[in-house]
C-alpha cells in the first residue's frame, strides 16, 4: 500500500480547532476587533440583490445597503464578473504606471460629472481630505488663505481633518483639532457671508446631508453658495459620497440642483461594494497641483477600478437613474399614505432612494424591532429612520419595508 503524506497548511490546525469547537464568529469579533462599533447580534454570510442571510439562515431585506454602498444590490453579476476577470489579469500596480481600468474610469467620471480631472482613493474621508488639500493649494497660488467653511449637521468622515469639520461630539478625546475650519448654518447664506474673508480657501457642503438626518439643501442656497464662491475665488466642494452615483434619482445630486461645483467627492456606491473613492475637479483647480503634491498606494488599483466601471456601466445600461427616481417617488407617496395619520410621524426627507422618515422619538428601538422582523435599516440624527436600499430593490420589497415599519411601530406602541 503506497505511503500517504499529508501536508498541513500553516494555520490549518487553528482553523480545524475552530471548526471542532464551533467557535462563535461574534465571540471572535468581540475579542479581537477594536470595539468602536455597536454591532447588532447578527452575522451576515451571504447576499443576493436586496436580500441578505445570516449564519442561522434567516433572511433580511437590506434597506441599508451597507450604508448606501451596495447600489446594485449584493453580488451583482456584472460587478462579480468584472472582479473575477480582472483578478485573473492584474490586481494591483503602483501608480508609477498607468493601468487600463483606472484610465477608463477617470474618463468615465469626467464625462458623467462634467468636470475635468480625477484622483482616486479608497474611502470617502480620503476623497474629502484630498479635495481640501487641492483646494488649499489652489487658494495659496491665488494669494488666499487655507481655511475651510463647512456646515452644521455635516459629516465628511472620521479622519482628524474631517471630524474637525464635523460635530463636536466626534472630536472629544481626539484633540488638538486641526485649525482653520469654520462652521456655518446649513441653508443660511447670510451665516456663510459673515465668515467670508481672504483667508477662506473652500466651502464644502453635502447637497443632501446623510448622517445629519437626510437634510436637503435648498436650490436657492446652493446657487447662492456658487455665487459667493465665484465672487471671491473660493473653491466650492460638493461632498456627494452618500448622495452620488444615482442614489437620488440623478447620477449626482448636483444635477438636480443645476449647480456645478469646483470639486466633487465620490465613494460609497462608486465601486458597487468594492472600496474606491474619487475627487473630481475642474481643470483650473487641477492646474495648481505639481508632481509629488499628492499620492496614493492603492487608490484606483485595477481591481477596484474594474468594479467601479462595471457599476457605472450597469447603472447606464439598466436605466437605474430613472428607475430610482420613479421608485423613490412611489415609495415616499406610499410612506405618506401609511403614516401621515400616525401621531408619532413628523415628515419624510430626502430624494430618490435616500430617504429619512422623521419621528417624534429616537428610532434606535424601531430599527432593532425591524431587524427582528427581517428588515435592516438605520437610525441617524436621533429621531430619523434612514432608508437607503439597493437601487435595484423591487416594489414588492419596498412594500414589505413599509409593512414592517408599520408592524414594528404598533408593537413598540403596545
Amino acid at each position: 500500500m503506497p505511503l500517504r503524506i499529508i501536508i498541513q497548511q500553516p494555520g490549518q490546525k487553528f482553523f480545524n480547532k475552530l471548526d471542532m469547537k464551533k467557535m462563535n464568529i461574534r465571540e471572535i469579533d468581540e475579542k479581537y476587533y477594536l470595539p468602536t462599533f455597536k454591532r447588532f447580534p447578527v452575522t451576515l454570510v451571504r447576499g443576493s440583490n436586496a436580500k441578505v442571510w445570516d449564519d442561522n439562515g434567516k433572511e433580511y431585506i437590506d434597506a441599508l445597503a451597507g450604508i448606501a454602498v451596495n447600489c446594485l444590490g449584493h453580488n451583482n453579476p456584472a460587478v462579480v464578473d468584472a472582479l473575477k476577470n480582472q483578478a485573473e489579469k492584474l490586481i494591483h500596480v503602483s501608480n508609477f504606471f498607468s493601468n487600463e481600468p483606472q484610465a477608463l474610469l477617470a474618463k468615465k467620471l469626467a464625462e458623467i460629472s462634467g468636470l475635468d480631472r480625477v484622483f482616486f482613493g479608497n474611502s470617502g474621508a480620503e476623497a474629502v481630505e484630498g479635495a481640501i488639500k487641492v483646494a488649499r493649494k489652489y487658494a495659496h497660488k491665488n494669494n488666499r488663505g487655507g481655511e475651510v467653511i463647512s456646515f452644521e449637521g455635516c459629516f465628511h468622515g472620521r479622519t482628524l481633518a474631517t471630524i474637525a469639520m464635523g460635530k463636536e461630539e466626534q472630536q472629544k478625546g481626539f484633540g488638538p483639532m486641526p485649525e482653520g475650519f469654520h462652521k456655518a448654518e446649513f441653508n443660511n447664506i447670510d451665516s456663510v457671508k459673515k465668515l467670508i474673508t481672504d483667508k477662506i480657501a473652500a466651502i464644502i457642503v453635502e447637497p443632501i446631508q446623510g448622517e445629519g438626518g437626510i437634510n436637503n439643501a435648498e436650490k436657492s442656497f446652493l446657487n447662492e453658495l456658487r455665487e459667493v464662491c465665484d465672487q471671491n475665488n473660493i473653491v466650492l466642494i460638493f461632498d456627494e459620497i452618500q448622495c452620488g452615483i444615482a442614489r437620488t434619482g440623478y447620477m449626482f445630486a448636483k444635477d438636480f440642483y443645476g449647480v456645478q461645483p469646483d470639486i466633487l467627492t465620490s465613494a460609497k456606491a462608486l465601486g458597487g461594494g468594492v472600496p474606491i473613492s474619487a475627487f473630481i475637479c475642474k481643470e483650473k483647480i487641477a492646474g495648481a497641483i505639481e508632481f509629488g503634491d499628492h499620492g496614493t498606494t492603492f487608490g484606483g488599483n485595477p481591481l477596484a477600478a474594474s468594479a467601479a466601471l462595471a457599476t457605472l456601466n450597469e447603472i447606464e445600461q439598466k436605466n437605474i437613474v430613472d428607475e430610482t427616481r420613479k421608485k423613490g417617488e412611489w415609495f415616499v407617496n406610499e410612506l405618506r399614505k401609511k403614516f401621515s395619520g400616525n401621531s408619532s410621524f413628523v415628515e419624510i426627507r430626502g430624494m430618490g432612494l435616500m430617504i429619512g422618515v422623521v419621528f417624534k422619538f429616537e428610532t434606535k428601538e424601531l430599527v432593532a424591532k425591524m431587524l427582528e422582523m427581517g428588515v435592516i435599516a438605520n437610525a441617524t440624527a436621533g429621531n430619523v429612520l434612514r432608508i437607503v436600499p439597493p437601487l435595484t430593490i423591487s416594489y414588492e420589497e419596498l412594500e414589505k419595508i413599509i409593512d414592517v415599519i408599520d408592524k414594528a411601530l404598533r408593537l413598540l406602541n403596545k
